[in-house]
């Protein structure tokens, strides 16, 4: 079994994305030309810029609820659209996501994840397999899924959430792009099943939540449902000319523990790699954004 030490990635290519300052369990960034603030529960520094400056700068700022910490409502000053667009794009890769204010401080795209995008687009352009299947989990606004198609994969999408589903179609359509496989559904119900009809995978890209629910109400908990699927996932994965990456946004979760998971029931690797993706803001504070490990086969 290889052994990788834990490292540190960042995003290298964004135009259209910018940590401008964080502190105060918040953070302000830029999407485009609007300036957004919202809450981070990472960021326990003070910040950099004075309050007043935060608030001149933005279009828009998160309101949390008292009740309920994750949800809350978007704060729009004039000229602020509810919607709108963005793109990513390097040497290779370029894709665009529609953006939306959205009750639960989301707004369509994790910045940080364009790392992973980078080295799924090289993954698949340099499997030898035709049209390599790529499967991706609690896939979201689908980041992962248009890097997969861009570069030639038969991309299967999951996630639980129909109107996420519509969302990452128009992800799909603005990006030029087109025949990705949706599937609204449990990501676990379907890794089942996918597993009882022997399918197999030459990637497979794994988001997970810290807490969700599936299409029909299933309850998903990382911390009690992560061995399953981890196992389950390694039913479906090709055991040659293959990839895959495991996300996960937990805080109190070390890189370690997807170590850990993915060397119980992985028994060999061409090269591997676990640690944190971050962003740097404009005064030079790195913003942990969550663990990763990712290996090829």
């Amino acid at each position: 079994m290889s052994t990788a030490s834990l490292i540190l990635r960042t995003p290298l290519h964004w135009q259209d994305y910018e940590l401008i300052d964080s502190g105060n369990f918040m953070k302000l960034e830029r999407f485009g030309k609007y300036i957004l603030m919202r809450p981070e529960p990472q960021a326990v520094w003070n910040p950099s810029l004075s309050e007043a400056e935060w608030e001149k700068s933005c279009h828009a700022f998160f309101r949390i609820e008292k009740n309920d910490p994750e949800k809350g409502k978007w704060i729009l000053k004039k000229g602020m659209p509810e919607q709108w667009w963005i793109q990513y794009k390097n040497e290779q890769l370029s894709i665009r996501f529609r953006l939306g204010l959205t009750a639960f401080r989301h707004i369509g795209v994790f910045p940080e994840q364009s790392d992973n995008w980078d080295y799924i687009f090289q993954q698949v352009s340099n499997c030898p397999v035709k049209s390599p299947r790529v499967l991706n989990l609690f896939a979201y606004t689908g980041g992962a899924s248009l890097a997969a198609k861009a570069a030639g994969a038969d991309i299967t999408h999951v996630d639980s959430v129909k109107p996420v589903i519509g969302w990452s179609r128009e992800n799909m359509e603005g990006s030029e792009l087109k025949d990705i496989r949706w599937v609204v559904e449990d990501a676990l119900k379907f890794v089942k099943r996918e597993v009882r009809r022997g399918s197999v995978y030459n990637g497979i890209i794994l988001d997970p939540p810290a807490y969700g629910r599936g299409a029909d109400g299933e309850k998903w908990v990382l911390e009690e449902n992560i061995n399953e699927m981890i196992n389950l996932c390694s039913q479906l994965l090709a055991k040659e000319n293959a990839f895959f990456i495991l996300n996960m946004y937990s805080i109190g979760f070390s890189a370690l523990v997807g170590d850990n998971l993915l060397c119980s029931y992985f028994d060999h690797f061409k090269e591997k790699e676990s640690g944190e993706l971050y962003i740097q803001d404009g005064y030079k504070k790195r913003l942990p954004l969550g663990t990763f490990v990712r290996f090829t086969v």
